[in-house]
């Protein structure tokens, strides 16, 4: 089992029919795409000189060429590394160092940086630009077939972050991705040839996941020209592109629903908006459905398990006459398909209906463990079940409801943050003796990341223009603290450990704002 199959199998049934748009021109039709997937294949195999299993990794912004990298890399027997091209030089490097990587396929944007990397990271032998007229060499090499793979092998290396600080990767397989891809057509959408996906939202992330069911079945992938949310060009590409579903942030969904250009279009061609990575304010909600209409369906997922925990499908959404509505929308939905889901006590026993507790799930979907962590791997998949470490509860109606989010993440506009990175970061700097991070909810994005900090022994507070400079030289822009907070001490428990829930409750009610 290859995914790379459904491209070859397009190529042939449908050669003429577009595959990849670059906004509203074709890129390439599935015949093209099928052909440059099997050249690259056959370049990184017999001039790059990977081996099936090696891994290869993708540090590029959306663009046509990074659908051609990643099933090239499939096709080819290898595993793929998509990288979040937002993160600081260093924090990719530890990706690729960690993966093993041999190879890395990058844009202009970051060449420069990944150039440097060259002989900093062990495994790292070439970094090779797409495009450039080496890729074009590169993709009519003389093409292979399709490496078979074992559904057990590994086909994407999906690297989340940890409470260590430091990211774990999760082996997403072949037989995963299959069955990720399967669930969608079961609880989401049937999808068409010549339907499309808009990927406004990282391939490295879900919108690389879920435009895998719609490449499995003949849709057209449609990259914006803008690499990102655009209204006028989201409008003008929803006139030219039928069959259109997209996967969004729930603060891209308020944006998209209060752009003017968006709200006045005609939305005629706009299938399905799938949203999740963060909660969902009612208010927002509310707002995308008057907007929409019953076009959106959210989901609740982990990068350890792609894609599909629940699902709050569009019928849902559109059942607003239903007496428990409201608590419903509140919810991340019921079980999917392919999954088993338990709300469990301490010692993995079943809470009844109502009662919190950590929510753990199995089924085909489920990875196959952390890359070289195999103490991570088993306790994260003790007892046969992936224990999320998130904590909520069912209903009667067996719909789960989120009361709390695990190892205390933060997420910022769709994106993670864990605290930990962020705190050894500022305590590099000398005059910070202690420093805690938490979020605060923010309408626009979700949550912001603020840091309370203790300053050293002596010494006055350091000024915040230097840990912005210590952050940005050392993380992504975006994991930077929007507010600082200088506090004697941090409060703590009986065993020393801070109570980040007294901080939190230090900044209620407080409006985002001052540094």
């Amino acid at each position: 089992m290859n995914v790379a199959v459904w491209v070859a199998r397009n190529g042939r049934r449908w050669p003429s029919a577009p595959a990849i748009a670059d906004g509203e021109r074709v890129h390439a039709h599935w015949g093209a795409f099928a052909s440059r997937t099997a050249g690259l294949a056959a370049g990184f195999r017999f001039e790059l000189g990977l081996e099936p299993g090696d891994r290869a990794a993708i540090v590029m912004q959306n663009r046509p060429e990074y659908l051609e990298a990643k099933f090239g890399i499939w096709h080819a027997g290898l595993m793929a590394v998509p990288v979040n091209a937002r993160l600081h030089r260093d924090e990719i490097a530890y990706i690729l160092e960690d993966s093993g990587a041999r190879i890395v396929f990058t844009d202009d944007q970051h060449a420069e940086d990944l150039d440097s990397l060259v002989g900093r990271v062990e495994s790292l032998e070439e970094v090779v630009l797409a495009p450039s007229d080496r890729w074009d060499r590169l993709a009519v090499a003389d093409p292979v077939p399709v490496v078979d793979r074992d559904p057990t092998d590994g086909a994407w290396l999906f690297y989340t972050s940890g409470t260590t600080g430091r990211p774990k990767g999760a082996v997403i397989t072949h037989r995963n991705l299959l069955m990720a891809s399967l669930s969608y057509f079961a609880d989401i959408d049937q999808l068409l040839p010549g339907d499309s996906v808009l990927h406004a939202a990282p391939l490295s992330h879900g919108s690389g996941l879920y435009g895998l069911p719609h490449v499995a079945k003949g849709a057209v992938s449609v990259i914006p020209q803008s690499g990102g949310v655009d209204g006028d060009e989201i409008a003008g590409l929803l006139n030219r592109w039928p069959g259109m579903s997209l996967f969004a942030a729930p603060t891209m969904v308020k944006r998209l629903a209060s752009d003017p250009a968006v709200a006045g279009a005609d939305l005629t061609n706009l299938k399905t908006i799938i949203y999740g990575g963060a909660p969902m304010y009612l208010t927002d909600l509310e707002e995308a459905l008057s907007v929409f209409g019953p076009r959106l369906d959210q989901i609740y997922g982990q990068g350890e398990s792609p894609m599909t925990i629940t699902g709050l499908s569009k019928a849902d959404h559109a059942d607003s006459k239903h007496a428990r509505w409201i608590e419903r929308m509140q919810s991340v939905g019921v079980a999917r398909t392919d999954v088993q889901v338990r709300v469990v006590d301490a010692n993995d026993r079943d809470l009844p209906m109502g009662e919190i507790g950590e929510v753990v799930v199995r089924g085909d979907v489920v990875m196959a463990g952390y890359w070289s962590q195999p103490d991570a791997t088993a306790e994260a998949l003790r007892g046969g079940w992936l224990h999320t470490g998130d904590v909520g509860s069912f209903d009667e109606d067996g719909y789960l409801t989120l009361r709390d989010r695990s190892k205390d993440l933060i997420i910022s506009g769709g994106m993670n943050i864990y605290p930990r990175e962020v705190e050894e970061v500022l305590l590099r700097h000398t005059g910070v003796r202690a420093v805690s991070v938490v979020g605060r909810p923010d309408m626009e994005w979700g949550e912001t990341v603020v840091a309370f900090v203790v300053a050293a022994e002596g010494s006055s507070p350091p000024p915040i223009e230097d840990l912005d400079r210590l952050c940005l030289d050392h993380i992504a822009r975006y994991k930077r603290p929007k507010a600082y907070r200088f506090v004697d001490s941090l409060p703590t428990n009986n065993y020393g450990k801070v109570l980040k829930r007294e901080l939190r409750g230090m900044l209620e009610g407080e409006a985002y704002s001052d540094r």
